[in-house]
């Protein structure tokens, strides 16, 4: 049985000073789905990541997240409604603990709840051993995870990952694959990644968005991933 649509985009404009970058951009993604956006730098990636969270204001168009229209609310509402977003370059507080980091995710839904410290460290195991550690003194790495953990905290129904190879050693990369992969057959969490990595790309997203010019240019499915010379095309800078 075909799943439900959980956000889609219609005609979407969006950008930064009156100019926009999204071009009427649409999109479509149902419950339980890992979908990559990909294409080369500049073309609207993060923008778009930033507009669906409500980080960039839509100038136009529309955003509906679970049969709501959510163009209009700011990223905290989206937020409370199970957006989670993890942004390019990790932004974890990096004075505050790994435990006062993870807390900061949980204010949404008040005190860390036990059952969500578990699946954090579950997947996250690192967390567990530096719990009481400074998060500016971890690697990129493990920030990384971390801010991830700030995110599946609060139970999101959606997560949206902008770049999260970025920085990062190649054996951490497949470990964060292999666990957010893990984490949506586990509870069906939907998964928006943006991602340059062909093997990160490779290892979680079941179909991808081409984007151009701030436009959805092409989609492919899982088949036409594993082509290396169509993805390198799409991905060249």
């Amino acid at each position: 049985m075909r799943k439900e649509v959980i956000l889609s985009t219609q005609a979407l404009r969006a950008g930064y000073g009156g100019k926009p970058v999204l071009q009427g951009l649409e999109i479509e993604v149902r419950e339980s789905e890992i979908v990559a956006v990909i294409g080369r730098n500049g073309v609207g990636k993060s923008t778009l990541m930033k507009s669906l969270i409500g980080l960039v204001p839509a100038m136009s168009g529309s955003i509906v997240y679970r049969g709501e229209a959510v163009e209009l609310l700011p990223p905290h509402k989206r937020a409370r409604l199970g957006m989670g977003y993890v942004p390019q370059g990790r932004d974890v507080f990096p004075r505050l603990t790994v435990a006062e980091n993870i807390a900061v995710g949980a204010a949404i839904k008040g005190d860390i709840p036990e059952e969500g410290r578990r699946r954090i460290v579950e997947a996250f195991p690192i967390l567990a051993e530096r719990w009481s550690q400074r998060a500016g003194t971890m690697s990129g790495g493990q920030q990384q995870q971390l801010a991830i953990g700030r995110v599946l905290i609060a139970d999101p129904h959606l997560i949206l990952l902008d770049e999260p190879s970025e920085g990062i050693q190649p054996n951490i990369v497949q470990d964060i694959a292999r666990n957010m992969v893990e984490l949506n057959r586990s509870t069906g969490v939907t998964i928006i990644l943006v991602e340059q990595n062909l093997d990160m790309i490779r290892a979680m997203a079941q179909r991808c968005y081409v984007m151009d010019k701030g436009r959805i240019v092409a989609s492919l499915d899982r088949a036409a991933l594993d082509d290396q010379a169509e993805m390198r095309r799409h991905l060249a800078v």
